[in-house]
């Protein structure tokens, strides 16, 4: 274009001739006239490439076949791409098509057998600052048992940063412990957060597109100050960025199946492994997605300066055992035997159900339990005490098996009343310090052959007492051996005997 600029330059603004043109620029004279008798500068349409044959043509029927027989099927029991190729390599012998002209192919066919919109999302501008969340499941060994486990991933669309929490429920509890502990760790909160339809922050969605939000979410959100924005039911790519980065956590820091012995350290270790994830470069923009998240830290709100209480407060009734239950029934917890058909309150934490007495005064502290099944926490040393007054109950509770094998064989074998008082002590041990400290303490005393009570609080008190064993004194070599002195006590006989001649007389 800049050569025919040049020709009609030379002679709409300098004048010169046909000839002279050529001369100056080396095109032929007829190539000059036609550039500059030219009217139209429109760009032309592309020509159309033409389509050449494809290897994969005389398999295409095949191909459709299956894949419109797949309309009926669902939709994770269709043909991939890949499955397609497998079995064309399978059933044709000669197959000889690469697996990238299967998938274009099937690609493009599925645009038109499922509609063009079907993959059509429309993009989005992420504003730094904003965040997505939502729960995955996972596996996960607690303390070498296996569990169904929910966690809770963050991201940021703006930088692709993202934290997870793993808990074993997905309710308030733990929506709000895992949003405080990310919010915490990167010391801001987002502007706004977007979900989908969560139970525990979604009461009812109306008919306006609103939602009616659950009075605990309402009182977390009120606290943060953060904004919210909700999915259209069942449209999941509205917050895409969360929902790749659910795949990206799940395969890259809970595989293989994590094994835990504390999860609120496993937590915390999780939120320093996605700081050093963070150190890569964001799939896009092609800087570090610290960098980028750096941008979205300036934009948070502030952290509030009143911790906030998630927990949520349940006023219960016990049975005649003493136990309450929850989830409508399916979870019972013990307490004490003294608050058998009494009212507690209950605190429910993402980790913990505590038992309180009409003063707030803790009663007994559980593991939470989840699952939509029947189990049960019983705390059996609560019930000591009163098994020290019923003896004969002790092998049907769970506290025999809890006992060093050496008491259990002695439990076994002494009487009654020998029973009562070890049980007793047990009880009256366990309270003042651990019961395993308590169990020691009687077994070290068995295995020296003591059995009474006196003997049981005494080694309880050598064994966790601030008595300092001493090592045995090692005497300078300069220091003599000296003999051993055996006494003679025929000499204390024969010295006895005068002495006792003597008052007779």
């Amino acid at each position: 274009m800049a050569q025919i600029n040049s020709i009609r330059q030379l002679f709409f603004e300098k004048g010169l001739g046909y000839a002279e043109i050529a001369r100056a620029t080396g095109f032929d004279v007829k190539t000059v006239k036609k550039y500059i008798l030219m009217e139209d500068f429109n760009q032309p349409l592309p020509k159309p490439k033409q389509i050449r044959g494809s290897k994969l043509d005389k398999y295409k029927e095949q191909i459709d076949e299956w894949m419109v027989s797949d309309k009926q099927e669902r939709k994770k029991q269709r043909h991939t791409a890949k499955r397609i190729f497998d079995r064309l390599a399978k059933e044709h012998p000669g197959f000889d098509c690469s697996y990238r002209l299967v998938a274009d192919y099937v690609s493009r066919k599925k645009k038109e057998i499922y509609g063009e919109q079907e993959g059509f999302y429309m993009p989005l501008i992420h504003i730094p600052g904003e965040a997505q969340v939502d729960f995955g499941e996972a596996d996960f060994f607690d303390r070498n048992v296996r569990c169904t486990g929910h966690y809770l991933n963050v991201s940021f669309p703006h930088s692709n940063a993202g934290y997870l929490q793993v808990f074993k429920g997905e309710n308030m509890q733990c929506l709000a412990e895992g949003l405080m502990n990310i919010f915490a760790h990167i010391g801001g909160v987002p502007t706004r957060l977007w979900f989908d339809n969560l139970s525990p922050a979604v009461k009812t969605i109306l008919k306006d597109d609103g939602r009616e939000l659950t009075d605990a979410f309402l009182r977390f959100k009120s606290h943060y100050g953060f904004a919210t924005a909700f999915c259209n039911p069942g449209q999941g790519h509205e917050k895409g960025s969360v929902e790749t980065k659910v795949g990206y956590h799940r395969r890259n820091m809970l595989v293989p199946v994590p094994k835990v012995d504390d999860l609120k350290e496993f937590n915390r270790r999780l939120l320093e492994e996605c700081d050093q994830d963070m150190l890569r470069p964001h799939y896009l923009k092609k800087r570090l997605h610290r960098d980028l998240f750096e941008e979205d830290l300036e934009a948070f709100l502030s952290l509030p300066s009143v911790p906030f209480d998630a927990s949520e407060i349940k006023v219960v009734r016990t049975n005649s055992y003493a136990k309450f239950t929850l989830n409508n029934g399916k979870h019972t917890y013990s307490t004490a035997p003294r608050y058998a058909k009494s009212q507690v309150f209950v605190q429910l934490t993402a980790y913990d159900v505590i038992a309180f007495d009409e003063n707030y005064r803790e009663i007994i502290r559980h593991p939470r339990l989840y699952g939509d099944y029947e189990q049960e926490s019983m705390d059996w040393l609560p019930y000591l005490t009163q098994l020290s007054r019923r003896p004969a109950a002790l092998k049907y509770t769970g506290i025999y098996p809890m006992l060093p094998q050496e008491v259990q064989a002695f439990l076994d074998s002494c009487s009654y009343q020998a029973k009562k008082e070890t049980l007793r002590v047990l009880a009256e041990l366990s309270e003042k310090s651990s019961f395993s400290k308590a169990a020691e303490a009687v077994r070290n005393v068995i295995l020296h052959g003591a059995r009474d009570a006196d003997s049981i609080v005494a080694m309880f008190n050598r064994l966790n007492g601030d008595i300092t064993d001493l090592a045995p004194m090692v005497l300078p070599a300069s220091v003599p051996e000296m003999p051993s002195v055996k006494p003679n006590l025929s000499d204390y006989d024969h010295m006895l005997f005068r002495e006792g001649e003597a008052c007779e007389s």
